[in-house]
């Protein structure tokens, strides 16, 4: 059971930071991969800025404010 609301928390991550970062969704696939790559990043930032929480609620802030890290980097990386 942890394993898919880990994923389905990913997916929604990922497809809130895609439609704030970008504008639009990035399709199913991406969304997951986003999300759960942003789920690490955004757990390992606010854990070493002390913020660390716990609850669904937290997660996907968590997991969705990684994301948006990742998308920037992404277009950062892009535009060179």
């Amino acid at each position: 059971m942890g394993l898919l609301l880990s994923i389905l928390i990913g997916l929604l991550a990922g497809y809130l930071a895609s439609l704030i970062f970008k504008g639009s969704g990035l399709g199913l696939l991406w969304n997951l991969v986003v999300g759960l790559i942003g789920g690490i990043i955004g757990g390992a930032v606010f854990e070493f800025l002390g913020l660390a929480g716990h609850g669904l609620i937290w997660q996907l802030i968590s997991a969705t404010v990684g994301a948006i890290i990742l998308l920037w980097i992404v277009s950062l990386l892009k535009k060179k």
